[in-house]
């Protein structure tokens, strides 16, 4: 009992301290924009310093289990998520930082799950519940309470263009863990976040090398140092200590100790980047986190449908 108990709270802490660094990760971006370097560019040196790191995962993850049977078919998913889930959607989040507050990015990003719920039933034709239509409600009002907060304190054109860009990356997240759903349970889900990483690296570092320029690569030392932790601790480190925590909790309640993380980027964004905290943006990041939290928990009953 003792054995299990120490299990569960270590769990806790991996997916506590994992979310908080991944929260963080918007901070840093937005630290990096004080220099002379662009959205691809800033998202070049965060894949740079990570790559060593998730061939390391991916090698290791080979190591640990037997090879999988993959078709043709799987081999192009694993591609296709890697560049949909992960590149364009550190794309569009990268460019979103440029023009929108880092505690706005992580409440619109934290949405995910609610467009997971819409997509499947868009296109999967999967019923919709009672309790995920309030939590939709809830959900989207938070955002609102939040972006309009934005707006009165910034260029409304600014946000705006921010608020989407965000919004693309939190859809293409979420088309990536629907599309991630049948590779999964083959590959392992550390072998797969490696290699879709990976992937994605390789896209970045590609378009780095045709879109961007040389100038941006000769920074001061302390812009290295801001990447170097962008791509290991607010990378590499959460994706492990998350991936290690799901193991011994369970992906709910890894989630419910995740909704920490807008809560986490306000009070950070508050320290390091002057972000005004409002009320009007803790209530909507309540709101958030709370339909969030009873979209990903809900246990669908199979009667009361709409």
């Amino acid at each position: 009992m003792k054995e299990n108990s120490h299990v569960e709270w270590k769990g806790i802490a991996f997916v506590l301290t994992g979310a908080l660094l991944f929260s963080a990760k918007a901070v840093v971006v937005k630290l990096t924009y004080r220099y002379e370097i662009s959205a691809i560019g800033s998202l070049f040196f965060r894949m740079l310093f990570a790559f060593p790191f998730l061939v390391w995962m991916a090698w290791s993850a080979e190591k640990e289990t037997e090879k999988p049977n993959l078709t043709k078919k799987d081999y192009w998913n694993v591609l296709l998520m890697g560049v949909v889930g992960y590149y364009l959607a550190s794309l569009f989040d990268f460019v979103g930082l440029k023009y929108i507050s880092a505690g706005l990015e992580r409440i619109i990003l934290f949405i995910y799950p609610t467009l997971v719920v819409l997509l499947s039933f868009f296109f999967l034709k999967k019923k919709i519940h009672m309790r995920e239509i309030f939590s939709l409600i809830l959900t989207y009002t938070g955002v609102f309470l939040a972006y309009g907060q934005d707006v009165q304190l910034g260029s409304p054109k600014d946000v705006s263009l921010g608020a989407f860009f965000i919004l693309l990356s939190a859809l293409t997240y979420a088309i990536y863990l629907m599309g991630s759903g049948s590779i999964v349970p083959k590959l392992g889900a550390k072998r797969f976040t490696a290699w879709a990483l990976i992937i994605s690296s390789i896209v970045v570092f590609l378009h780095f090398f045709i879109f961007g320029t040389y100038k941006e690569l000769i920074q001061p030392m302390s812009f290295y140092l801001l990447a170097f932790v962008m791509g290991t601790v607010n990378t590499v480190v959460p994706a492990v200590l998350v991936s290690e925590g799901i193991k011994r909790v369970g992906s709910k309640t890894a989630a419910i100790v995740g909704s920490i993380g807008p809560m986490s980027t306000l009070f950070l964004a508050y320290v390091f980047l002057d972000e005004p905290i409002t009320i009007v943006h803790s209530i909507g990041t309540l709101f958030v986190l709370t339909g969030v939290f009873w979209i990903s928990t809900a246990k669908k009953p199979k009667e009361v449908t709409v």
